[in-house]
């Protein structure tokens, strides 16, 4: 197996090369025992504290959820993701929320469109998947799932297929996902890498793939769906909402335990 050295502890770990083909372009930093530190903290709130890691507060953890059941909210140190949420940097410690919460909580944004969101807890690690379809304030359709292994990234793309799946072909719906990346990925840049054999400029390749492939081929299929980039936890009430939906996705799905081998 390949092997990288811990920058905590200097080290050597290893990692399957089946993780490293899942992840292109990824290169380990920490071993096992370190990368869970590390989620934890910033590296700009650690230089601050003159080489010594601030205190981690105690995250409270909710009892399993089952689909569609209640989340019970948590609170979390700086620092920690949860779904795509990042805390950290100076910024104080808040709270992840349940689907009704953060519709009893925000109410600003667009109130049509087909609203999409995923992360992971940490990242890479267990993720969550969501997407709302909703018109005039309205909940039409929504679904979330969630991943034992995945990334921020993967989990943000898997959300925008799983919407545009659901679409028609003929729809003209507003596909808004507060994914930057993901946003530019298909209405700016795929179509250059598929015209180069699906390959970056210099022949670099290309992160996620397989996903990226997917989302742009049912984007094509659906001409009149605009995908819109969306700024994160800026007041949105459905961005919140599908926020909070991709959290109960890996909670129900992502964060459970694989089975024992036989």
């Amino acid at each position: 197996m390949p092997t990288f050295t811990c920058a905590t502890c200097n080290k050597p770990f290893e990692v399957v090369q089946e993780t490293l083909d899942k992840y292109p372009g990824w290169t380990p930093r920490f071993c096992i025992q370190h990368r869970k530190n590390a989620s934890r903290g910033s590296f700009s709130s650690f230089s601050r504290h003159k080489g010594q890691p601030p205190p981690v507060p105690a995250a409270v953890e909710p009892p399993p959820a089952t689909p569609g059941g209640p989340v019970v909210p948590r609170r979390l140190p700086p620092g920690y993701a949860a779904g795509s949420r990042t805390f950290g940097r100076g910024m104080p410690i808040k709270e992840v929320l349940t689907p009704d919460e953060a519709l009893e909580r925000y109410t600003g944004g667009p109130q049509t469109g087909v609203f999409t969101d995923g992360g992971c807890d940490p990242n890479p690690g267990p993720g969550g998947w969501a997407f709302v379809h909703v018109r005039d304030g309205e909940i039409l359709h929504k679904a979330y799932g969630g991943d034992r292994d995945t990334t921020n990234n993967r989990m943000e793309m898997t959300a925008i297929i799983r919407a545009l799946d659901y679409l028609p072909a003929d729809s003209s719906a507003t596909l808004y996902a507060d994914s930057e990346l993901c946003v530019k990925t298909l209405t700016e840049w795929a179509k250059g890498w598929k015209a180069k054999g699906w390959q970056r400029k210099g022949g670099a390749p290309i992160a996620n793939l397989d996903l990226v492939m997917a989302a742009y081929e049912a984007k094509h299929d659906r001409p009149n769906v605009t995908i819109t980039w969306l700024r994160g936890h800026d007041g949105s009430r459905w961005n919140e909402y599908a926020d909070a939906l991709a959290t109960v996705g890996l909670r129900a799905e992502g964060s459970r335990k694989p089975p024992p081998k036989p």
